[in-house]
């Protein structure tokens, strides 16, 4: 099958490009950079490069293709910039890839969204997975989607590092005993290969997840792989937080979104449909991800 991979060469993008090529797919990588094609080629794939934002250059790259695969992503100092509204700007591509689905023919599609998407209320952030999905859904009924909705990213905890280093702790406005579930990009990118190769009916949602492991749980596994047994998650309120978040620059707008998101794990908004819906688990767990923490950590040194 002709396959369209969105995302470049990202934490989920890559592996699923690397899967589809073994799988013996015909796959085109868009990325933003060219200088990001020599790399798309090594992998076997054959590389656009464009961006999400113009919807005229993804419907010409969409069109003959079997499968496409879409994502929404932001550049990587969106969240900081004072002029973005995050919300808005990442509701425009799911616009742009409406219109290019529609223009170019495409009939199946797999959609990355996202855990809390099922809802716009009361969960920050995600309201923009919400917004995508629902644009997505008014494309004729002879396109078939697949609606992928992983939890938490491992990665997301690097964000932790910079903390950790100046004051000693993992600092959040959630945390404690209960169990959550987060998911490595490598089971994400397994699930959706793994999708695009089974039959496509109508409008499906799946959720994703590797483990499940509480906040305080994880500041256990971290810090033994860091070499601080004794580190803590430590619970703020969602104004420090979001103080703390707006010093750092944040833009305010999203800094509100990332405290609400936050929030919505603790009153189980994030969850609720998650937990209707509950997948098995994959292969990668936070164990395992916890040496690539450490290597991270110091790096960073």
């Amino acid at each position: 099958m002709k396959v369209i991979v969105t995302g470049s060469l990202g934490n989920i993008s890559k592996p699923l490009t690397q899967e589809l090529v073994k799988k013996g797919h015909q796959v085109m990588v868009i990325s933003s950079k060219a200088e990001r094609q020599k790399n798309i080629e090594a992998l076997g794939a054959k590389a656009a490069i464009g961006t999400m934002e113009d919807a005229g250059f993804l419907s010409a790259t969409f069109k003959g293709a079997d499968v496409v695969y879409v994502m929404e992503s932001l550049a990587p100092d969106a969240f900081f910039d004072p002029n973005v509204d995050a919300i808005a700007a990442i509701t425009e591509i799911g616009k742009n890839y409406k219109q290019a689905i529609e223009q170019s023919g495409v009939k199946r599609v797999v959609h990355l969204s996202s855990i809390g998407a099922h809802t716009d209320q009361g969960n920050g952030l995600i309201t923009f997975h919400y917004n995508v999905e629902n644009i997505l859904s008014q494309l004729p009924a002879d396109v078939s989607i697949k609606f992928m909705r992983p939890v938490g990213f491992y990665t997301v905890m690097f964000s932790f590092i910079q903390v950790i280093k100046q004051q000693g702790a993992i600092i959040q406005n959630y945390g404690g005993d209960e169990k959550e579930p987060w998911v490595s990009p490598l089971d994400i990118a397994a699930v959706i290969a793994e999708e695009i190769e089974k039959p496509f009916d109508g409008r499906e949602v799946r959720y994703i997840a590797s483990d499940e492991m509480s906040p305080n749980e994880v500041a256990k596994l971290l810090g033994e792989a860091i070499g601080k047994p004794d580190l803590k998650w430590l619970v703020i309120p969602d104004e420090q937080f979001l103080t703390s978040l707006i010093a750092n620059k944040m833009n305010p707008q999203t800094a509100k979104g990332f405290v609400e998101l936050n929030a919505a794990r603790v009153s189980g908004v994030m969850y609720e449909d998650y937990f209707r819906h509950k997948p098995i688990l994959g292969k990668v767990k936070l164990k395992d991800f916890a040496a690539e923490f450490a290597a991270e950590y110091y790096k960073k040194v």
